[in-house]
């Protein structure tokens, strides 16, 4: 197992985003109206599926299209052959594929590939996080005044929640430089490589964070859920539904997010 293999998936896979662009624009709702589903997601993670099994045939496969695999192995390939679809469909490039080895809970190899720009990432437990080549590193700066922060916003059937949320955008607006958003794995990404300060997510699936995970710790990154604590995976059939949220940011500035989330909650309670 190692990162040349997911290479080689990231790389597959991500030429049949390519090729669909812009022209697998249909889509099927899936349970709401923020989550669809293209054929190019399904193409995808056939090809990733097929590429693992083939390699490594008694390992777990989770995959957001066609769901848990169990072959009672203690490595489960986590996978998110589209990520971004919403964005896909509707022609904007802001899209890629993630793939995760999780053992024990922990991701211990992860990738992330954007074709349209052809940046792939790369990373592997103690041994650094990397794109295109060159070691990653979060930003050293610690005010948030001086930072880009993004915060992704999904619809939600309880508007509580999403009020909640609100109240949250409205601190890191007024703490961070400016507020940004592509809803898609390029969030995370931009901070493993340093160019935006922190991200924020509270509506993802196991597929969207194990593999953005890893990377971004071994870029130096802070991640935690949105209580702040340590996100742990346990594929299963059951986790496919389990919401994650995420912080990601280098350990100061997490701290500094943190507390505007806990400022939020007690404003809006």
């Amino acid at each position: 197992m190692t990162t040349e293999f997911v290479k080689k998936i990231l790389l597959e896979s991500g030429a049949i985003l390519k090729s669909g662009f812009g022209k697998d624009t249909a889509y099927t709702n899936k349970h709401d109206q923020s989550n669809i589903v293209t054929e190019s997601d399904f193409k995808s993670e056939e090809t990733i599926r097929k590429l693992i099994a083939n390699t490594y045939p008694t390992q777990n496969i989770l995959g957001e299209e066609h769901g848990f695999e169990d072959k009672k192995s203690d490595y489960t390939w986590i996978i998110d052959p589209l990520d971004g679809t919403s964005n896909y469909a509707a022609q904007i490039p802001w899209f890629g594929v993630l793939i995760a080895l999780v053992k024990a809970g922990k991701p211990m190899l992860s990738g992330a590939f954007l074709p349209m720009s052809n940046d792939l990432y790369l990373a592997e437990t103690g041994k650094g996080s990397f794109k295109n080549g060159k070691l990653l590193s979060v930003t050293n700066e610690t005010e948030l005044k001086n930072l880009l922060c993004c915060y992704s916003l999904d619809f939600s059937l309880d508007i509580r929640k999403t009020e909640r949320e609100v109240q949250i955008i409205k601190g890191l607006v007024q703490s961070c430089r400016n507020l940004r958003s592509t809803n898609s794995l390029m969030d995370f990404c931009l901070v493993a490589d340093g160019s935006i300060g922190a991200a924020l997510n509270q509506t993802m699936k196991i597929w969207d964070i194990a593999a953005p995970q890893l990377i971004l710790e071994e870029a130096g990154a802070k991640v935690t859920d949105t209580d702040g604590e340590r996100i742990v995976y346990n594929p299963s059939a059951s986790s496919l539904t389990e919401n994650y949220t995420a912080i990601a940011a280098n350990s100061v500035v997490h701290q500094k997010v943190l507390q505007i989330i806990q400022k939020s909650s007690k404003t809006n309670s």
